[in-house]
């Protein structure tokens, strides 16, 4: 009875072991997503510094559309490199490469004496923008367990929140300043944390999943080791990663030949020409992140001081200030978010988080439409602007926010897995740079209020491509994943939201 007693004690021990948070995995998936704080606070700072950039520049509200949206345009391209560059070069120095580049273009936006010179520095922070948004989640996935990884996946978007209200405190900050150097002082910034990071990402480990597509399985294995709460984890996820990247998984030597497509050889022919399993997973990556930014959140964010005149906010300290709240919302939220992830399951948090943005979207529109028509300052109007600007900001931060990295960045197979993502962030930076480009003429065309009902309508759109298209991962290992996308019947309603093994089936 007594040895019973201990072998059950011992077999919840591990169980406890195998889900609780890795503490050294932990502050390598925070360190990385460093870089996301930075591109955060660019998006930020920049709502803010447009006020102060058209006053200075004499630009138009095409230049300042222009301006806006370039970093998202030359994101695109980033992304698209950024896979290729990290199969090639590993994760760990594609972090570092990002925030150089990022460096390079906030000493430019901090000089740049003209419009032109502040392009070409907004153009080369947008590189940084694809490379960093796409390598953050990737690394965070790949150094993560399957109980943590949701957690450790979020951090990403959780630091680009982070970064937006920092950049939001900023704004009413150097605002203060003399009206030549406060936006430089705004964007200069940033080159700070990026001169920081590029050091400190150098005392991180690489992924031990690229790591052992490069055939290096000794060093993959140390790494496993720390960033498992247990031996018999590590092994069980080497194992795992091996015989996905095609070695045998009793395979002991301490290196071997890389497969063939351990630098991302042929990895585009298989994206491009893909069998019905890879096709499901490019459809749900590729949705999943349109539908981010298809909804309006890059409207509110990036032009909130515009909604909040448009309500009857009077005064620039004040638009400054309720667009803090915006970044205080977001932040919060998202951080709510990474707690719910692995809990709650990423399915269930994107279908309550797109129900509860379209009522908000409806209501934002309305009240909008309602001071449009009126034509006067409307106490109760502009109280339900700033609601549910706050409640939209709210709903799209707890739910579609961080499952769009997350869930893209655990669902492509291994050898797929970096330009795979890589593909959903230059989907993710056009969206995102096409409504921060044609934002204002939208609402010039169909009223501001309009703009907003026509958000309603894509996030009605949303809501139903997650419920048919979208699996719940939560609980599955990265090389589980897979399977999830490979029925050859369509799952019921409660068939997509699968249970974490037990230990005992594990």
């Amino acid at each position: 009875m007594g040895r019973q007693m201990t072998q059950v004690s011992m077999a919840a021990e591990a169980g406890e072991n195998q889900t609780s948070l890795n503490k050294y995995a932990c502050s390598c998936a925070i360190v990385a997503s460093f870089i996301s704080i930075i591109f955060g606070y660019d998006t930020g700072v920049m709502s803010g510094a447009m006020i102060f950039i058209k006053e200075d520049l004499k630009i138009s509200d095409v230049q300042l559309e222009v301006l806006a949206g370039i970093l998202n345009f030359c994101g695109l391209v980033g992304s698209l490199l950024a896979g290729r560059t990290s199969d090639y070069i590993g994760r760990r120095y594609t972090i570092v490469l990002a925030s150089i580049i990022f460096l390079l273009g906030a000493i430019l936006m901090g000089y740049a004496p003209n419009y032109a010179i502040l392009m070409t520095g907004r153009c080369t922070a947008g590189v940084g923008v694809g490379f960093a948004l796409m390598i953050a989640p990737v690394y965070s996935a790949e150094i993560s367990s399957p109980s943590s990884r949701g957690l450790l996946s979020s951090l990403p978007e959780l630091c680009i929140s982070f970064g937006i209200l920092l950049g939001y405190v900023s704004n009413y900050f150097f605002g203060k300043l003399t009206l030549r150097l406060g936006w430089r002082m705004m964007l200069g910034v940033a080159a700070i944390p990026s001169f920081a990071l590029a050091f400190g990402v150098l005392k991180m480990p690489e992924s031990p999943r690229w790591l052992v597509l490069q055939g290096r399985l000794s060093d993959a294995r140390k790494i496993l080791s720390l960033v498992s709460n247990t031996e018999e984890e590590a092994e069980s996820r080497f194992r795992d990663i091996k015989v996905a990247a095609g070695i045998d998984a009793n395979c002991i030597q301490d290196v071997v030949k890389p497969p063939s497509n351990s630098r991302g050889q042929g990895v585009w022919k298989e994206l491009l020409l893909p069998t019905p399993t890879v096709r499901w997973i490019l459809i749900a990556a590729i949705g999943i992140h349109f539908f981010e930014h298809a909804t309006g959140i890059e409207a509110v964010i990036l032009y909130s001081p515009r909604i909040f005149k448009k309500a009857g906010v009077d005064g620039k300290d004040k638009l400054l200030l309720a667009t803090v709240g915006v970044g205080l919302t977001k932040t919060t939220f998202i951080l709510v978010a990474t707690f719910l992830l692995d809990k709650v399951g990423r399915r269930r948090l994107l279908l309550i988080s797109t129900g509860g943005m379209v009522v908000a979207l409806t209501a934002l529109g309305f009240g909008l439409t309602m001071v449009e028509r009126t034509g006067e300052k409307l106490l109760w109007a502009l109280s339900l602007c700033i609601a549910s600007t706050y409640i939209f900001v709210a709903f799209f931060s707890i739910g579609l926010a961080p499952v769009t990295w997350v869930y893209s960045a655990e669902i492509f197979p291994l050898k797929l897995r970096a330009q795979g993502v890589g593909i959903g962030v230059a989907v993710n930076r056009v969206m995102n740079a096409t409504v921060s480009m044609s934002f204002i003429s939208i609402y010039k065309a169909i009223t501001i209020g309009g703009s907003f009902f026509m958000f309603a309508g894509i996030a009605v759109v949303a809501w139903w491509f997650f419920f048919f298209l979208l699996p719940e991962t939560k609980g599955r290992s990265l090389e589980e994943i897979e399977t999830l996308f490979t029925r050859k019947t369509k799952p019921k309603k409660e068939g997509l939201e699968i249970q974490p093994r037990s230990n005992a089936e594990a």
